[in-house]
């Protein structure tokens, strides 16, 4: 049997989507919030239910004639961008969200390809500036600065 890239990539987020479904369902409630109809666990599973949704839907139809064996396709991005992801994780409590997400967002674009330095800082820094805006200013949900800006 034969997979295309369309079913390979299905098949990962599927696989994503049903792992994040359960840790969703572990996520806590506060006393008396079984009888809310939006909880902590509403939008992640909202999520995981449309990311299996869409991954079954290309899984079935993804099939075409342009097969593909794994040895083929090009690994080196995909795991730098694992490396990136993580990396991400682990400086986001000491930069703090701004300037770690633009770090992450600039790498991650050059490693897609994009090399012009102004598109990535027109496309990543504004992106960031408004996702922040809307997390901190409109929604009031607080985001770290970063330790070594705070100095603790």
């Amino acid at each position: 049997m034969t997979l295309s890239k369309e079913q390979i990539g299905a098949i990962f987020f599927l696989l994503l989507s049903v792992a994040y479904g359960f840790y969703a369902s572990e996520i806590k409630l506060y006393p008396g919030d079984e009888l809310d109809s939006m909880t902590a666990r509403t939008l992640p599973l909202v999520l995981s239910t449309l990311g299996i949704a869409f991954s079954l839907i290309l899984l079935i139809s993804g099939r075409n004639k342009s097969t593909v064996v794994a040895a083929n396709l090009d690994w080196k991005p995909v795991i730098f961008l694992i490396v990136l992801t993580l990396l991400y994780g682990l400086t986001l409590d000491w930069l703090g969200f701004f300037i770690s997400t633009s770090l992450f967002l600039i790498a991650g674009f050059r490693t897609l390809g994009e090399k012009r330095v102004k598109v990535l800082l027109l496309v990543s820094l504004p992106f960031v500036f408004i996702f922040w805006f809307g997390l901190t200013q409109l929604l009031d949900i607080y985001l770290a600065p970063g330790r070594l800006w705070v100095g603790q």
